[in-house]
């Protein structure tokens, strides 16, 4: 399978005691659908996407205990964390674990974490004034042991670009799905999705991908930069304070950070802010002006320009097509 694919893209789940491994079976086979759909459209250029299954025992790391394609070498371009359906409880992740997770974060992987999963991620101090979700009846005590965390309850999936979290107990599908567009484009999700009869969002089809940072490009000064945008929203920043965090001069940081991620700053910046427009105009009723000066944008012109550039579609037209009426209770199961 997958022999003119040369490049790899390595995709790690996380089984720790009380994993779903409905959620892990599933998410293998996700991806398996995801590639046979890419070797039928002759898709030489993408990449075979490769599931490894990293097993947690006792105080150790986890060990890699399965491989879909053992003879290629690849870093986790993203570790996957599985819901719990046995009571798994925080207070239970060994530091090896917590320092795995942080390790893979800062090589540039994506981590995402599914219901309880994202327990595990707030663990790791990962969350960290950042925005998630986890599943609503573990919001209460979510929000009281980890107030740094900006809890967004009420929202099926927060997909914060390095950091993705989902609400429910069955989202491993959506999940795998966002990865499979980032990685094969939203084509080929949709057909895995349409195969597995499964929900995926319209929108990515329809008006481009959700804004998918590329962090596996090696350079450490430009990721720690990344990884500072993504907390911060990318609402108050400048070129000088960007080539400060990464300890370099202004034109070496323009020519590392183009490099790396394929946009300049500003472009970059523009695609993270829209990228955070789309969740609220999908899963909020705040009024269009409002997220505009949420994500940045003191101008709601200049904000509306840009947010159609993107997407092809006024953030009016957007809410029309692709908002939902927010129901956690409704969305979880």
């Amino acid at each position: 399978m997958g022999a003119e694919r040369a490049a790899v893209a390595e995709l790690g789940i996380l089984i720790y005691p009380g994993a779903q491994m409905a959620a892990v079976h599933g998410l293998t086979d996700l991806f398996a659908v995801a590639n046979r759909i890419a070797d039928e459209h002759q898709a030489a250029q993408l990449p075979l996407l490769r599931v490894s299954h990293w097993q947690v025992e006792g105080d150790q790391p986890p060990q890699r205990v399965h491989d879909s394609y053992p003879q290629a070498n690849s870093a986790l371009l993203a570790v996957l964390i599985p819901p719990s359906i046995g009571g798994f409880s925080a207070g239970q992740m060994s530091p090896a674990l917590a320092q795995w997770l942080r390790d893979q974060h800062a090589r540039g992987a994506t981590l995402g974490g599914v219901c309880v999963g994202s327990l595990l991620l707030a663990e790791s101090g990962l969350l960290d004034g950042r925005s998630a979700t986890t599943h609503w009846t573990s919001a209460k005590a979510f929000a009281e042991r980890y107030p740094k965390i900006k809890l967004k309850a009420d929202t099926p999936i927060v997909d914060d670009g390095d950091l993705i979290t989902t609400a429910g107990l069955m989202a491993w599908s959506e999940l795998g799905l966002r990865l499979v567009d980032r990685l094969l484009g939203p084509s080929i999700a949709s057909s895995t999705a349409r195969f597995l009869v499964v929900e995926h969002s319209d929108s990515a089809s329809e008006c481009g991908s959700n804004f998918a940072p590329i962090l596996s490009h090696g350079d450490a000064a430009i990721l720690k930069v990344q990884h500072w945008l993504q907390s911060t929203g990318a609402t108050e920043v400048s070129l000088t304070t960007m080539a400060e965090r990464a300890g370099l001069e202004e034109r070496t940081f323009l020519r590392r950070f183009r490099a790396a991620t394929g946009l300049k700053p500003t472009e970059y910046c523009q695609h993270l802010r829209v990228g955070k427009a789309r969740e609220m105009l999908e899963f909020s009723n705040g009024t269009i002006d409002h997220i505009a000066w949420t994500v940045g944008y003191q101008d709601p012109g200049a904000f509306r320009a840009i947010f159609r550039k993107i997407t092809g579609l006024a953030p009016s037209d957007y809410r029309a097509r692709f908002g939902v009426t927010p129901n956690p209770k409704a969305t979880t199961f």
